[in-house]
């Protein structure tokens, strides 16, 4: 992936090694320190690799409506780190290409805010922990990403390259995306009102939306900025197949359970990417109305 030189984001907030950030790559449960290697494949099926985003949306951020912050100045990371530079540079495209499609659409694009943080986190949705994997808070508009989780990805999780890493914060930002739009607003209403049968297939559809929608961003930056290289999406559609509920609960019980998924299998989650990369449109990538995912 040929990200050098490209534009980078001024929305990235460091927050590694300030207060609201622990050390170590630890983070307290039941009174004990738990580093997020131990942990991260039984709690990868959750989140985006991290928890349900139905509990991100409700439970973190107290249910109901979400609502925006102010965003206050925050510290830049280092001109010569270049791990976030590079997640800067990711943030830029997404940013350039959700702009544009939002403003062909008639409507303004309001850009999330990116936080690199370090174990623990304060955020508008509670506390943002490392072991949650990456994840979106709706009530402050911002990603939360402990980069750790990318050395995770490759070392634990079998999906090593850049692009794979781009497709994590691509998923992310998908998350805003919906938000704008109000579709996690909609699934979050549903919250209580259905089975947790019915709660866990409407998880599947909004994160198989996610994943198109990251797709379309692929479409769009390279058409843009020509920076992908040979395997680089490969990379990302093997990403998409580490993480799918079935390998994830294979490998941690023996088992598969297709009521309990979240996320949607490595196919689905497969062909979702796949469906926004190839045809670069919104509406085809409406898992809501899909009969088959």
């Amino acid at each position: 992936m040929k990200w050098e030189g490209n534009r980078e984001s001024d929305n990235v907030e460091d927050r590694r090694g300030d207060g609201g950030s622990s050390g170590g790559g630890g983070f307290p449960i039941g009174g004990r320190s738990i580093g997020i290697g131990t942990v991260v494949l039984a709690l990868v099926g959750w989140g985006v690799f991290g928890i349900n985003p139905l509990t991100t949306i409700g439970m973190l951020s107290g249910g109901g409506s979400p609502q925006v912050q102010q965003q206050a100045p925050a510290q830049r990371p280092a001109a010569d780190d270049q791990g976030a530079k590079f997640v800067s540079t990711v943030l830029a495209s997404t940013e350039d290409v959700w702009s544009q499609i939002f403003r062909d659409g008639g409507a303004k694009y309001q850009s999330p805010r990116l936080v690199l943080f370090t174990g623990v986190t304060r955020t508008a949705c509670g506390t943002g922990q490392s072991a949650m994997g990456p994840f979106y808070c709706p009530g402050d508009f911002k990603v939360y990403l402990d980069m750790d989780f990318f050395n995770t990805m490759s070392r634990q999780l079998g999906a090593p390259g850049e692009f794979a890493r781009a497709y994590v914060i691509a998923h992310e930002v998908g998350h805003h995306v919906q938000n704008l739009l109000g579709i996690s607003g909609k699934v979050d209403a549903m919250r209580g009102r259905v089975s947790e049968r019915e709660q866990n297939a409407m998880s599947v559809r909004l994160e198989l939306q996610a994943d198109c929608l990251a797709g379309i961003w692929a479409n769009k930056s390279q058409q843009a900025k020509s920076w992908l290289e040979q395997g680089d999406i490969e990379s990302a559609m093997n990403a998409a197949q580490q993480i799918g509920d079935d390998k994830l609960q294979r490998e941690a019980t023996g088992t598969v359970r297709p009521d309990s998924f979240t996320h949607g299998s490595s196919a689905q989650r497969v062909r979702w990417f796949t469906q926004g990369y190839k045809t670069g449109s919104v509406k085809a990538c409406d898992t809501f109305a899909a009969q088959s995912l």
